[in-house]
């Protein structure tokens, strides 16, 4: 009987020891897991901060008066800038932030966002949006119920340009760029690719006069599709580089440079997302924002223009043209650092 206590004594004490070490093997397993995870968040927040800085510093490189680039806007002042070319700059004083927009660079999501932000529009039931994918696209397209800094620049008259320079300096300015030639084929999709009344008399048919030899184009854009008169993307980018074009206005905001819209060489933006990385991007910026507990971004459209398709679309574009198209944008390629489509340019 002595024997058989002695044993169940043992037997008991070394369930427990087997219990003890392995509770403690699971928690310092548990905690070499936290570890590891904080360890691996810690690099993912230091690569997006040194990826901030580098896309910062490059732009301010090149925008030095000295940089190997050279365009004329990188020598002017902010308040150089006329008035109607700061209608892509929206204000948002409740939380002390300026969005420089894009078309064709999800800039409607942002543009909801923004107005989230700034709780002046009502949903239809009176009360502020407090969800992005409340407000209807067409509200967040637009810009004239945004608070603008050229609209800033009507209310303040005088004291406006004091005011701006104050917002430029405390406030957290971002803006989101994209490839330049797949922003391309994005404008056109959206524009030309389907029938669009507005941009068809505005410019399609314009463009079938000058560059497809129609004398006489249909009178609106369903009219068109319906007698299958399509433009084509090569006519577009004729339409580009044609020096005739800008001499009779300056280009559409959908195709207009990044760099003029957003004037990277007189604003110091605090980030510059990419919409290839977008996801990633606007995590971090909201992080920042300190919004990211309160702000869900949209969700993207399915099916966005992918550089994938540039060799596509390019095709029956001689290598000259390609060549002056690149000449065009340039200045967008190098500022954001978008590498120079050398296939494209050279096959």
């Amino acid at each position: 009987m002595g024997m058989q206590r002695q044993l169940q004594c043992f037997f008991l004490l070394g369930t427990v020891f087997v219990t003890f070490f392995i509770i403690c093997w699971n928690e310092e397993r548990d905690g070499t897991f936290h570890l590891h995870t904080a360890s691996a968040s810690s690099q993912d927040l230091t690569h997006l901060k040194l990826c901030q800085a580098h896309r910062r510093r490059v732009i301010r490189q090149l925008c030095s008066v000295n940089s190997s680039l050279n365009f004329t806007e990188k020598l002017i002042t902010f308040d150089q800038i006329p008035n109607r070319a700061l209608d892509h700059l929206i204000l948002d004083d409740h939380h002390g932030v300026i969005y420089g927009f894009v078309l064709k660079v999800a800039c409607t999501n942002w543009k909801r966002v923004m107005i989230v932000l700034s709780q002046n529009l009502k949903a239809p039931n009176g009360a502020p949006y407090l969800d992005p994918l409340d407000v209807p696209p067409a509200l967040s397209q637009n810009t004239t119920l945004q608070l603008t800094f050229n609209k800033f620049l009507r209310l303040y008259g005088q004291f406006s340009r004091p005011l701006m320079h104050h917002r430029l300096k405390n406030y957290t300015k971002f803006l989101f760029v994209r490839d330049p030639f797949v922003r391309l084929i994005s404008a056109f999709r959206k524009k030309f690719a389907r029938p669009n009344k507005d941009f068809y008399r505005e410019f399609g048919s314009t463009m079938l006069q000058r560059y497809a030899n129609i004398s006489t184009s249909p009178d609106s854009a369903q009219e068109a599709f319906t007698a299958s008169i399509r433009l084509s993307f090569t006519h577009f980018i004729q339409y580009l580089l044609d020096p005739q074009t800008e001499k009779e206005k300056p280009f559409n905001e959908h195709w207009q440079q990044m760099y003029r819209l957003c004037h990277q060489c007189q604003i110091d933006y605090d980030f510059v997302g990419k919409l290839e990385t977008l996801d990633e991007d606007t995590e971090h910026l909201l992080t920042i924002l300190g919004l990211e507990k309160y702000i869900h971004f949209p969700p993207g459209y399915k099916d966005r223009t992918s550089v994938d398709w540039e060799r596509d679309w390019f095709t029956n574009l001689s290598i000259a043209d390609r060549r002056k198209l690149y000449n065009l944008y340039e200045t967008d390629f190098r500022l954001f650092e978008y590498e120079k489509p050398e296939t494209l340019l050279h096959e």
